[in-house]
Parts: C-alpha cells; sequence; structure tokens
C-alpha cells in the first residue's frame, strides 16, 4: 500500500517564514513553486559545473565523455520502440530474477557505471548517497525523499548479468514516450528519425495511441531502469507515499520535468507529484561530485528507512 504525504509549500525549510512572492530575493520555477535565491550556510548549494568541467547535461561540450554519450543516445533512440518497452515489461514484471534486500542492491553498483551521463563517471552508490545527503540536508523531516534518493537509480541492476545484462541504451539515459510523436525536446532527437516508430502513422502524432489527460501511468515509456525500479517497489508492497514512486518511474523523464513537454498527457495526480519530482531533480543532478560519501558512517541511518518502507527481502 501506500501512504498520502502533504503537497510540498515547496519553500526552504529554513527561510519559510521570511518568503513572499512579491520580494526579489525568489527564483520562481517552471513547476510554479518558489525557491529562495539567498539560502542559508547549511543549505545545499548547486554547483554551476560538473566534474568536468562543464556545464550541466551540456551533450554538445568538447569533454572526454561526449563522443561516448552521443553514440548511446543514437542506440538508443533507434532501439526503443513501443514493441521492445511491451516485451520488457512482460518479461521483468515475472520479478525472477532473484532475491534480494534493498542495501545489498545498492552494494552491486559498486560495478556499474552509466555510458548516457555527461557529468559524472563514478560508480552508481556514490551518485545516490550524494544525492540522498544533499535532500537529508535541506528536508531533514522527508525520510522518505531521503530513501527515494537511495533508490531511485536502482534499477540499473539491469546492466548486470544476473539481472538480464542489458545494454546501456536499454537501461540508462533520458526517458520519453512511446507511442506518440518523439518532441523536439527530447536529447539528440535527429537520432529517433531511425526509429521504426517514427514512421507509424498510429505513433506520429501529439497524441498518438494516447488521449489528452490520460495519466503517465496510462503511457508506455522508454525501458530502462526506472520503470523496473518503479515496479519492483510497487510489487513489493513499499508503504514509500506516491510522489515517491512518481520519481523513482519519472526522474529520467527531462522532456517533461526540465522541458515541459508532453504535459497534455498528465492528470492531475501527475501535476501535483511533479512539483515533488522537480525539488528531487536538482539533487539528483547537482550533487554529482568527485567527492565521496562515507559509505559506511551514513549507511546505519538509511538501512532504518530500508526498514521502515520496506520488506528485508525484495523480488526482483
Amino acid at each position: 500500500m501506500t501512504i498520502l504525504i502533504e503537497q510540498p509549500d515547496l519553500v526552504s525549510q529554513n527561510d519559510e517564514k521570511n518568503l513572499h512572492h512579491e520580494e526579489t530575493n525568489e527564483l520562481v520555477l517552471d513547476g510554479g513553486f518558489v525557491l529562495p535565491k539567498a539560502v542559508s550556510a547549511n543549505e545545499f548549494l548547486a554547483p554551476e559545473i560538473n566534474s568536468f568541467g562543464q556545464i550541466f547535461r551540456d551533450y554538445n561540450a568538447d569533454s572526454e565523455r561526449r563522443e561516448g554519450v552521443e553514440k548511446f543516445y543514437r542506440l538508443q533512440h533507434i532501439n526503443q520502440t513501443y514493441d521492445f518497452v511491451k516485451r520488457m515489461r512482460e518479461e521483468y514484471r515475472k520479478l525472477e530474477k532473484g532475491e534480494m534486500g534493498i542495501w545489498e542492491c545498492c552494494e552491486l553498483l559498486n560495478d556499474v557505471v552509466d555510458d548516457s551521463d555527461p557529468d559524472l563517471d563514478e560508480p552508481q552508490i556514490q551518485h545516490l548517497l550524494q544525492s540522498a545527503e544533499a535532500i537529508r540536508k535541506d528536508y531533514p523531516n522527508e525520510d522518505w525523499l531521503h530513501l527515494t534518493a537511495l533508490i531511485h537509480d536502482l534499477g540499473k541492476i539491469l546492466l548486470l548479468p544476473a539481472f538480464g545484462g542489458l545494454p546501456q541504451w536499454a537501461v540508462v539515459g533520458d526517458t520519453f514516450p512511446l507511442g506518440c510523436a518523439f518532441d523536439e525536446s527530447n536529447v539528440h532527437h535527429k537520432f529517433f528519425k531511425e526509429n521504426p516508430d517514427y514512421n507509424n502513422a498510429a505513433f506520429n502524432t501529439k497524441n498518438g495511441i494516447y488521449k489528452e489527460g490520460c495519466g503517465l501511468d496510462n503511457v508506455m515509456m522508454s525501458w530502462g531502469h526506472d520503470d523496473y525500479m518503479y515496479l519492483v517497489a510497487k510489487e513489493n508492497g513499499t508503504t514509500l507515499p506516491s510522489a515517491a514512486l512518481f520519481i523513482v518511474r519519472y526522474h529520467s523523464f527531462y522532456p517533461l520535468h526540465k522541458e515541459g513537454a508532453y504535459t497534455h498527457l498528465m492528470n492531475e495526480e501527475d501535476v501535483e507529484n511533479l512539483k515533488w519530482l522537480q525539488i528531487f531533480n536538482k539533487y539528483d543532478l547537482y550533487s554529482k561530485s568527485k567527492v565521496q560519501v562515507d559509505v559506511e558512517k551514513v549507511k546505519p541511518y538509511y538501512v532504518s528507512l530500508v526498514e521502515k518502507y520496506f520488506p528485508t527481502k525484495l523480488k526482483w
């Protein structure tokens, strides 16, 4: 089952009493909520450049990872078709790959590096903990959000042989809907022209096979770690709130939460949950760093959260 949470008023907890919409020290984001420009000394500050000295998510920057990232997106955009995703969902819904706890899964990510990420080449467990610790600093009372950060990328175990050994293009990277036109806000949109769905008359209109306002639950998203971890959490009976599951499932859906595309497919619940995802995105994106978290030091806290919201063993 899931539990309901109050929708965020979405201001910094430390400065909440002093914020008003008329004041000039505020930044209004696309989601319609407000965050202060002036922050306290203890608040997480988003850096201006990534660990390679480039602007975050700059897919055209001359970095050492540019060529590999572009090659990745070509393969992803060509091979992620409606039929492929349908097959993957049917296969992995069985949850027959094994049983283990959440923290065991975190440790498996020591062997995973995301080829689609232009900002970081560190093992994934560090990214999870960097995100979680940054959120914990700014939202100390939202423990469900701390845990969501810890688990949001666990689906990347799909890259490992025991969980299917899927190619990178079927596991990581930005996600997007299938069954409707590929919006131009998708990174490296040009490669979609080689996708078999591109010229399918049923799929190449704005709504495609969907109705406006149908809700993202009814939309076939490209297959990867997001959808897989959402499936694992839901089927194993997590008590995390719906906003947490929304974050897990759509955190790579950058065309939506960064560019504002595909909003015509959302329903009212999606709109409310998107507010939390846009908060989360700051920490998912900008906490990537070469400065590593002391895993053993923070482990007891996160293990306690796992015990609160998940069973001891999960089917994967």
